[in-house]
């Protein structure tokens, strides 16, 4: 077959490299490639460069699944030239490594390395190598920690010449240890997809893969690039959904230690993070096994083209959300959506009417600053509610519903931030206008003056907080009934309030009173259940009252364990707690135990939540607005 001779023009901005990794074999990782490499060439009218490499050099097979295409050199012949050109260049004496490997690099044409295997859709191969008799001697001589030694540059300049032709440059790494694996996945990639099955070799290995390089990235002063590193469970079994589980949730009875929270700590360790939760990504991102694709080369792309919910091109397709788009494993798929959202409505406000697309923009800024907030992001929180605040008074009004909503969720924000006067303010602002427009007794105007007091008690002035509590609770009880959600929420801050004040067995009484409630509406392991037991536990601890504070912290510990997991912010929150409660009885090796059974030997315990922190919570965490009589604010309602 004649050679097509490529040309290939620079982009206008680079691309990535993206590493495709797993430990062993039969993870389907050169399938995912495939698929993957597919779905993005046929991106934006099928535009998108995007240029495969088969560096699995010992086992190749890349090009099986584009067989339409023409047989010639690859990586194998491509790297022989360039130790051809170090040779030559050898004893140049003080020259700059970058430079050096730029000028082997141009010295090829690399454009005769690479063939195309769509006439569809811009998507490049390059083959492992040529397949003749001498391939495997080749193989043997090409020793890649001399081509190292001689230009530590080149594979990096190698990557990042490529990336100015590609979009995307998706290399299929080779398994194990090996100094090619090591290559692919330290040294080229911006993003390292690591693709395992649920078993303990495949998960060590990759876990061990992603520590180096990431260490690695860290260490050498040379490659001071980020690494984004994206897990990617395959051959998951669809019909076992208690086995599924198992292994991504783990079961400490069977020895299990699951992969999302293995993968969660590695990342956090990797990453620096204090917390890293990944519900959301791996509830979207599992590659089921299927019995169409588990034999030959197919590509499942090509085949289920409808995309339904139980395709392999749907899961591709959702994990792009992750890979393409640059974000992080750990960021929900809700958060994506909604910054997707907020880019495209800020485009459309350069290009069209201000005020048409301010609102949208306005809306999902809010939506974004209370996912935020749910998250514990009170940073990343404050920055969107100051925007939409923004937009919404300069579109609609200081006094419109949106705006006062945007007001109410800043300062709510800004008053856990400890800037109290500015909190104040808002606060302030909010209760004239919603009692202006809505009259005194308007539950939104209520929910406001309960925020307004949860302000004036951080702010020290815990009797006038206490005042305007009685005056909301006063009004709940009468409207509402004494077992409505919002007047459980209200007598639950007041309790607060008045241990603040030091009124500790006014405030257990009342507690008593909101738990038992609770567990009768909504369930015992019910969040707002768990949330009342946390404050009566507190209460308890400070009236010395150390076992039954123990077992109510137990309880709640168990629960959000069971329904959280150990890692989850709130279970290690309720842990600390326990954890001082029984060093007040003196077990408090007792509580190390049980953590280090729950998270291996690294647990260490987060700073006790303060008491102000708690009741600033518990004033502020409640329900949207509602209408008179509902538990839930109608859909409708949510801006």
């Amino acid at each position: 077959m004649e050679l097509t001779r490529l040309s290939l023009p620079p982009l206008t901005a680079p691309g990535e490299v993206v590493t495709f990794y797993s430990y062993k074999g039969g993870t389907g990782r050169t399938m995912a490639l495939s698929n993957i490499a597919v779905l993005l060439a046929k991106r934006q009218n099928a535009t998108v460069p995007t240029l495969m490499i088969d560096w699995d050099l010992e086992a190749p097979g890349l090009h099986h699944y584009f067989p339409q295409h023409e047989e010639g050199p690859g990586v194998l012949e491509f790297f022989e030239a360039c130790g051809e050109q170090l040779q030559r260049r050898r004893g140049g004496g003080g020259q700059d490594d970058a430079e050096l490997a730029r000028q082997v690099l141009a010295a090829i044409d690399w454009e005769q390395y690479v063939c195309r295997v769509d006439q569809s859709s811009p998507l490049y191969l390059m083959r492992a190598g040529r397949f003749d008799a001498s391939y495997g001697e080749r193989l043997a001589a090409l020793h890649w920690d001399t081509l190292f030694d001689a230009c530590p540059a080149l594979f990096r300049c190698f990557a990042d010449n490529l990336a100015r032709h590609f979009r995307y440059v998706l290399v299929d790494s080779r398994t194990g240890r090996s100094d090619s694996a090591g290559i692919c996945t330290t040294l080229l990639p911006r993003k390292l997809v690591v693709v395992f099955t649920p078993n303990r070799q495949s998960l060590e290995g990759v876990q061990a893969l992603v520590a180096r390089a990431a260490a690695y990235r860290r260490s050498h002063e040379d490659e001071q690039r980020q690494l984004l590193v994206y897990p990617l469970p395959s051959r998951i079994e669809m019909g076992d959904s208690e086995q599924r589980a198992q292994w991504r949730r783990g079961d400490a009875a069977r020895g299990i230690a699951g992969y999302q929270p293995i993968f969660e700590e590695l990342l956090r360790d990797c990453y620096g993070l204090q917390h890293a939760l990944m519900d959301s990504y791996f509830d979207e991102v599992q590659l089921q096994q299927t019995k169409t694709f588990a034999y030959g080369e197919q590509l499942a792309v090509r085949i289920d083209q409808g995309g339904d919910r139980f395709s392999l091109t749907r899961t591709f397709e959702a994990f792009l959300e992750w890979l393409a788009g640059g974000y992080f494993p750990w960021q929900s798929s809700r958060e994506i959506h909604l910054l997707a959202s907020i880019g495209e409505a800020r485009q459309a406000l350069e290009d069209g009417s201000p005020r048409a697309q301010s609102l949208p923009l306005a809306r999902d800024l809010n939506r974004l600053g209370e996912l935020y907030r749910r998250e514990g992001k009170a940073g990343q929180a404050v920055h969107c509610f100051e925007e939409s605040m923004s937009l919404r008074q300069r579109v609609l009004g200081e006094d419109h519903v949106d705006t006062l909503l945007s007001k109410s969720n800043l300062a709510g924000l800004l008053r856990q931030q400890g800037r109290l006067d500015e909190a104040e303010f808002l606060e302030q602002c909010v209760v004239e206008a919603r009692a202006r427009q809505l009259g005194a007794e308007h539950l939104d105007t209520l929910a406001a003056r309960g925020s307004l007091a949860a302000t004036l008690a951080l702010r020290g002035d815990s009797g006038a907080a206490l005042a305007i509590q009685d005056a909301v609770l006063e009004a709940y009880l009468r409207l509402l009934g004494g077992e409505h959600l919002l007047t459980l929420e209200c007598k639950a801050a007041r309790a607060e309030l008045l241990a603040l004040r030091g009124e500790l067995e006014a405030a257990r009484d009342a507690q008593q009173q909101v738990v038992a409630a609770r567990k009768r509406l909504l369930g015992a392991e019910h969040p707002d259940t768990l949330r009342a037991k946390s404050a009566l536990a507190r209460t308890l601890a400070q009236l010395r009252q150390f076992e039954a504070a123990r077992g109510l912290f137990s309880t709640v510990v168990e629960a959000r364990t069971q329904r959280l997991g150990a890692a989850h912010p709130e279970t290690r929150a309720a842990r600390q707690q326990l954890d001082e409660v029984l060093r007040q009885l003196g077990e408090a090796a007792s509580v190390r135990e049980l953590c280090q059974q729950l998270e291996g030997p690294d647990y260490s315990a987060l700073a006790q939540l303060g008491e102000l922190d708690e009741v600033a919570g518990l004033l502020a965490e409640r329900p949207e607005p509602v209408e008179l009589g509902g538990a839930a604010p109608a859909p409708g309602r949510r801006r």
